[in-house]
């Protein structure tokens, strides 16, 4: 019989904060919160937040979110897993649920974590130096990396990404592509690899890197603008990069591919930093850092892929928008169209995760963990 969402995971210790010790360590015991009104229909369960945490500080952590129960979980990883050191680790970047697995990339800890979907328990650890982020193709998982430390480096080393075979979640092939590549996306049996030459700043990459994963080889860039970052394919097989610009006088701007041809075809002139396709719909938040002004211009909105215009510069419509500081996670529930934004804070303090209505009004807002980020929404099947 089918391991359920709510009998496995949420079997957790208490509704408020509990502490135990770990050697020298302290270790805070996840905590329930009850969010929304209990669902008992559709395919979605629930969802993981990954929380990057603040970089030296080993403070990324998974929450968990019940539909079934409406039920809200912080810091579940470490609860499940008692034995392991420093708990999740530092930075956690990606996310992403395949099959009954979830990988949680931790960036600085130069490991990807794969736990049982339904648990939480660890399966394995992958080491892969500096990782970004995962994607997957035909039972591989595809995790890109920028393979040296972590310093600005005028010299940093060119990026690669690695083939993890998901059965043995043995590392199988390695394929170098452009200097700190980012997001991934897969179509027609070949990866797109942004590359963002962040370590190399003022002299970042531009390019897109085209990978044939039957060869698994290189076979073209595409010069698509500098800094790359984020990632999207609509279902006319178009994607979508993100640029975050050079911080002073190249803004941030949003680009297309044609993968027909493999070039790009347009560049939108719109910031966008993190984005999420559904249906026909592009939902993208821009976080714009100029260092000439010393300030942050936040703006969101949603583009519709079939014309490439824009259909809102809204996504919250109720003005909840102005209790949000930094958004840094942006998620639509395939189903019921609801809208999850997460917001940093300052960085240093927790966060936040914002439900909405899929006209834009706030729905619930609970307590996350240190800098929430990543939604990866976990199915029956």
């Amino acid at each position: 019989m089918r391991k359920t969402f709510i009998k496995i995971v949420f079997v957790l210790a208490a509704a408020v904060s509990l502490v135990s010790c770990r050697e020298d360590e302290t270790i805070f015991l996840s905590s329930d919160k009850n969010v929304a009104a209990p669902r008992s229909d559709g395919n979605i369960e629930g969802f993981y937040l990954l929380n990057e945490g603040n970089m030296g500080m080993n403070r990324a952590s998974i929450d968990v979110f019940n539909y079934r129960t409406g039920t809200y979980t912080t810091d579940v990883y470490s609860e499940r897993n008692p034995t392991v050191v420093k708990e999740l680790g530092d930075v956690g970047n990606d996310i992403q649920i395949y099959g009954n697995k979830v990988y949680a990339v931790i960036n600085v800890s130069n490991k990807v974590e794969v736990i049982d979907k339904w648990t939480a328990k660890r399966i394995k650890k992958i080491d892969i130096p500096n990782c970004r982020y995962v994607t997957f193709y035909k039972d591989k998982a595809y995790v890109s990396s920028y393979a040296g430390p972590v310093a600005i480096d005028p010299n940093a080393e060119i990026g690669f990404v690695a083939e993890i075979d998901t059965t043995s979640l043995e590392i199988t092939r390695k394929v170098t592509v452009g200097y700190q590549p980012e997001q991934m996306v897969v179509h027609n049996g070949k990866l797109y690899v942004a590359n963002s030459g962040g370590y190399r700043v003022p002299d970042y990459d531009r390019t897109v890197s085209v990978i044939d994963l039957e060869t698994f080889t290189e076979i073209k860039k595409i010069d698509v603008g500098i800094n790359l970052y984020g990632m999207r394919i609509d279902s006319r097989g178009d994607i979508y990069v993100s640029s975050r610009g050079d911080y002073y006088n190249t803004p941030s701007n949003l680009f297309v591919i044609d993968t027909k041809t493999d070039e790009k075809k347009m560049q939108l002139d719109i910031p966008a930093l993190g984005m999420c396709m559904d249906d026909d719909k592009l939902y993208f938040y821009s976080v714009s850092w100029s260092y000439l002004t010393n300030s942050n211009k936040v703006t969101y909105g949603i583009l519709d892929t079939k014309t490439k215009k824009i259909i809102s510069d809204k996504i919250i419509t109720d003005g909840t928008d102005k209790q949000i500081m930094i958004p840094y996670g942006l998620q639509v529930n395939p189903e019921t169209k609801e809208i999850y934004i997460t917001d940093a804070q300052n960085y240093v303090v927790t966060g936040y995760i914002y439900c909405f209505t899929p006209d834009g009004k706030l729905k619930w807002k609970t307590t996350a963990g240190n800098i929430p980020a990543h939604i990866a929404f976990i199915t029956k099947n």
